[in-house]
């Protein structure tokens, strides 16, 4: 697909949106404490490098944006495009993390976090991308 095809906006929002996303699926709100508990991170451990790491979270959320978009081609609608991200965040992210998880020897649990953000934040971006 030609770059110059993309709607580069949807996918500034699409990228927004798994950030803002982000920050609601591991704040204390929704899992952020249990997040940090499987990990054994305290709040002292999370305080360093906040910009890099939240500026880099941007960077890479834009890339998979950008990466969907290609994915998604011209104009591929609402419907296609939430079905398309459904797809990738189960069947490709979580199912690869999964396997890492297995592995790593890592809980159910904080893949279940992990795995639920991406499944979600994909969809997201899917709709977003399909919309515009």
């Amino acid at each position: 697909m030609d770059p110059a095809a993309v709607n580069w906006l949807a996918v500034a929002l699409a990228a927004l949106s798994a950030f803002l996303i982000g920050g609601l699926w591991y704040s204390p709100i929704a899992f952020g404490r249990a997040w940090m508990a499987e990990n054994g991170f305290t709040e002292e451990d999370l305080a360093g490098k906040v910009g890099l790491i939240f500026g880099g979270a941007f960077v890479l959320a834009f890339i998979i944006a950008a990466n969907l978009a290609f994915f998604l081609g011209a104009e591929p609608g609402v419907a296609w495009g939430a079905t398309a991200g459904a797809l990738a965040g189960i069947g490709w992210v979580a199912c690869a993390m999964g396997v890492t998880y297995l592995f790593e020897r890592k809980s159910m649990k904080l893949f279940a976090i992990n795995a639920g953000y991406h499944a979600l934040t994909f969809t997201l971006m899917g709709t977003i991308l399909g919309a515009m």
